[in-house]
């Protein structure tokens, strides 16, 4: 797992609990991050994601459906 190290003074709430995320945009486009550590959601509604591999991804508010899995004995929300 990459170290995640937050200069931006935003917060973000561990969602370590979910397998993967995938975003779906109006287009039929897709965004799928796998184990995602770290997600930040902004006033207009984007998301900043990190994941365990230490990608940083920014993923706009125009997507129309996003899902994701749990791990196993994990908590299906949290956030």
């Amino acid at each position: 797992m990459s170290e995640f190290r937050n200069e931006s003074g935003l917060t973000f709430t561990d969602i370590s609990s979910e397998e993967y995320r995938e975003y779906r945009f109006s287009g039929g486009d897709r965004v799928l991050i796998n184990s995602p550590l770290w997600l930040h959601v902004s006033s207009a509604g984007g998301h900043r994601i990190f994941d365990s591999s230490g990608v940083s991804y920014y993923v706009p508010f125009t997507w129309i459906h996003l899902y994701w899995k749990a791990k196993d004995g994990q908590p299906h929300f949290v956030k």
